[in-house]
């Protein structure tokens, strides 16, 4: 891959990293009750599903769901459940005093690691989307495992990156939610997000 390309998909995983999804959702709405260092784990996690994304488009498995009408189905569904999921469970969070080192905030570091792979392991969406867009920056004489293995890498870094600014951004923004009120109101304009997601997701025709 010549630097002209990868500069190219470089830009191209910034656009895609930085516009608004389940992924960053997911991001603001553990930034405002954890702070941004307690987010890592929601965040790893999020890289955790991108690359099992990466791996199934690789091995050739996106084109079954790409292919099938049932199995792309049968997964779409698995994640607007869980898009769901999240939304009421964050709809009905009890509020509280949000700081970076919030003690009443008992969800444990495995368990956000877990949830945000899931976000993104259960979109069928961003497989699709990814083997529309990945062949747009393989060389064809080349071999492809070295290539899938650097773009992979670069969305991977290139999410991180822009992720921990969602953090942060969520994090300076949850200081000035002082009353229960306002909390449960950030709670469920989360949880509103989540649920608009799922419903975009729903609509996401074949």
């Amino acid at each position: 891959m010549s630097w002209t390309l990868f500069s190219a998909f470089f830009v191209a995983c910034v656009l895609i990293s930085v516009t608004p999804g389940a992924g960053a959702i997911n991001t603001m709405a553990n930034g405002m009750v954890y702070g941004v260092r307690r987010t890592l784990p929601s965040i790893l996690g999020l890289q955790i599903g991108l690359a099992f994304q990466m791996v199934v488009v690789g091995i050739g498995l996106g084109s079954l769901l790409s292919s099938s009408a049932l199995a792309f189905t049968i997964i779409k569904w698995l994640g607007v459940v869980y898009l769901v999921y999240l939304g009421i469970t964050k709809w009905r969070e009890t509020a509280h005093a949000f700081s970076t080192e919030n003690q009443d905030a008992t969800l444990s570091g495995w368990t956000r690691l877990w949830k945000g792979a899931l976000v993104n392991a259960t979109n069928p969406k961003a497989t699709v989307f990814l083997m529309a867009l990945l062949p747009q920056f393989l060389v064809a004489d080349a071999p492809h495992a070295p290539q899938f293995a650097i773009m992979g890498a670069t969305m991977v870094a290139v999410d991180i990156a822009v992720m921990f600014g969602y953090a942060t951004l969520s994090t300076a923004i949850a200081r000035f939610l002082k009353t229960p009120a306002q909390q449960r109101a950030i709670n469920r304009a989360f949880g509103g997000l989540f649920i608009g997601a799922a419903g975009l997701l729903a609509a996401y025709r074949h």
